[in-house]
């Protein structure tokens, strides 16, 4: 059985509207048996999907193609996800620095936004000027 590759990512609720997964598509974050994919292509039983959400790529094995969109308790049967431990350690990274780059458009940051910046990137004290202490005194 085969089904449209846009059709099988919204299906498995990969992404939430098919248009999305059909962007996605066409912007080259989708790739199956490890080459970019067009939204009609069609996915077969036993294909390795691969979908890049920075910072992840996820990865999955087609169980079964379907185009019609089904309950979340089912997707075991249809698809398996085999995405690399690693990529979900990046994924909590990303979580635990709490900085991440501002989205363009999203105008400036708020007054709390920036002083969480500056906390993150502040050095802590008694190490930002350590090494000026002794060219101070020889002068």
């Amino acid at each position: 059985m085969e089904a449209r590759l846009d059709k099988w990512l919204w299906a498995v609720r990969i992404f939430k509207t098919r248009t999305l997964a059909a962007d996605a598509c066409k912007n080259g974050r989708v790739q199956i048996n490890g080459a970019q994919a067009k939204p009609a292509r069609m996915v077969k039983d036993g294909d390795t999907v691969s979908v890049r959400k920075p910072p992840v790529t996820y990865t999955f094995r087609v169980l079964q193609a379907i185009e019609k969109r089904v309950g979340a308790r089912f997707l075991p049967d249809i698809v398996e996800n085999i995405t690399d431990a690693s990529q979900y350690e990046l994924l909590e990274m990303s979580r635990i620095s709490g900085f991440i780059t501002r989205a363009k458009g999203t105008g400036r940051p708020t007054k709390k936004e920036r002083r969480d910046i500056d906390e993150f990137v502040t050095p802590i004290y008694g190490f930002d000027d350590w090494d000026n202490d002794d060219t101070d005194d020889e002068e």
